[in-house]
This record gives C-alpha cells, structure tokens and sequence, in this order.
C-alpha cells in the first residue's frame, strides 16, 4: 500500500508540474512578426535571356539583388548595382535607357532583362528589350552586368 500511494503521489506530481509549464507557455503573449528593421524591403531578381517577351525568352542568367540594409545577394557587384538604383531612385528605365556614345551594330538579336521583387516597399515588374548584347552593355550599368 506504500508504494502505491508513493506512485499516485509521484503521478499527481508530474501532472501538476506538467499543467503549471502548459499554462505558462499559453499564457506568455504572442510575439510580433519581424518587420525587417527600420529599412523598408529591398530584393530583387534580375533576368537576362534571349528574345522578344517574357513569355517566349530564354532566361539565360538570373541573379538576386538584396540593397536594404546592406548590399547583398548573387549579384557579382551588388554595391555598384544598389548605387545605381539608388541614383536613379529605383527607375529601371533610367538604366536602361540611358544615353552612351557607343556604337553598335543595327542587328537584330534581342536581349530581354527583367526585374522582379520589391524596391523600398514597392512591388516591381520590369521588361526591357535590348536590340542585341550591344545595346545592352552600352550604357546600362552594373545593375544587368552579370
């Protein structure tokens, strides 16, 4: 009879102890989800590929740009790339389109670039076609040089 009560006292024990660390555990409030910090979300993934629209290319390289809060991603000069976004405030065209005195061949041999992600809290989709590999590293930067 001894050890039976010892064995019901042992069991109300860890019951007890187990109901105690149960209802600190629901009890204890619920925390925030990680907003990221104070820098508003910056990441980016860039294409580059062969032809005229997203549906028909082909991807040939793709990297990823993080620019928040520092410079990060696959990108092989993520620094350069984020300053030149930064410089124009995050307008893709204003890469792309920017005016060079090089001189490149009239054919016909389209690059597409594309950018897709999240600039300082804004959705971005972005699609530019390039006359051929040229034009594409004529002017445009260290944002689609990969």
């Amino acid at each position: 009879m001894r050890y039976i009560t010892g064995a019901v006292a042992f069991g109300a024990a860890l019951v007890l102890g187990t109901l105690a660390t149960t209802a600190q555990a629901t009890a204890a409030p619920a925390q925030p989800a990680r907003s990221g910090g104070l820098y508003a979300p910056t990441e980016l993934v860039l294409t580059v590929g062969q032809g005229t629209s997203r549906e028909t290319a082909t991807v040939e390289r793709a990297v990823t740009l993080r620019c928040t809060p520092v410079a990060a991603g696959s990108h092989p000069t993520p620094r350069a790339a984020c300053a030149q976004l930064r410089s124009v405030a995050g307008d893709f065209s204003a890469v792309t389109e920017a005016a060079t005195e090089r001189l490149c061949t009239k054919e016909w041999d389209p690059v597409l670039v594309t950018a897709d992600g999240v600039w300082q809290g804004k959705r971005v989709s972005y699609t530019y076609t390039f006359a051929n590999s040229c034009a594409m590293t004529d002017g445009s930067g260290s944002v689609f040089e990969f």
